[in-house]
């Protein structure tokens, strides 16, 4: 897994709350076995029409927001089904974080395993950073994990509050199977004492 440290990057606002699983990726994708390949499929019913066309209108479609890394959305984002297929998908189309009021739980620890930093900030402060996105052009902003802290160059700056251990695994890049494996040596002590 990708460590996280400090990331700036453009920002795509998609103002919308209880965003579903369902939506980030759409059911009808969910037969790959491997985890590529997924952002293809990202919001599919959202960016294209029903004649498969992408639509001019939604946010990811629209050429300003071309190669953003940074998602902020409304409350609740990641709510639905747990499928992890959701995080492949942002990630695959290349999102680093994602910002927002709140997370469903179950999403929020799929982009933990995945490197992917979600980062719960206020209404005020999202709805800031939403307008800041819309507003300026190639807006971009700075997420800090060494600090805590969110800013831009035009004087936007929020603190964010993570859990310790997720934290730590996203700092030093270690999934589950990683982070067990920072305690190799007690491991294999206990299990040779015990064989």
């Amino acid at each position: 897994m990708r460590a996280f440290r400090k990331h700036t990057g453009r920002v795509a606002p998609l103002d919308r709350a209880n965003v579903d699983t369902d939506q980030i990726i759409p059911k009808q994708f969910l037969k790959r076995i491997e985890r590529a390949g997924f952002g293809q499929f990202l919001f599919y019913d959202w960016r294209r029409g029903k004649d498969g066309a992408p639509d001019a209108a939604f946010v990811l479609n629209q050429p300003q927001y071309a190669g953003a890394s940074v998602l902020v959305a409304g409350k609740n984002f990641g709510c639905g089904s747990s499928r992890e297929h959701a995080v492949w998908a942002l990630e695959d189309f290349g999102f680093r974080a994602l910002i927002a009021p709140s997370f469903a739980d179950i999403f929020a620890n799929n982009c933990v395993k995945n490197g992917i930093l979600t980062v719960v900030l206020s209404p005020a402060e999202t709805g800031e950073i939403v307008r800041r996105a819309s507003e300026i052009e190639n807006y971009e902003i700075t997420i800090d994990l060494d600090q805590n802290q969110v800013h831009d160059v035009h004087g936007f700056a929020a603190a964010f509050q993570i859990d310790p251990v997720i934290r730590h695994c996203l700092l030093e890049g270690l999934d589950d199977i990683a982070l067990t494996l920072q305690h190799e040596s007690a491991i294999a002590t206990y299990e040779a004492a015990h064989s």
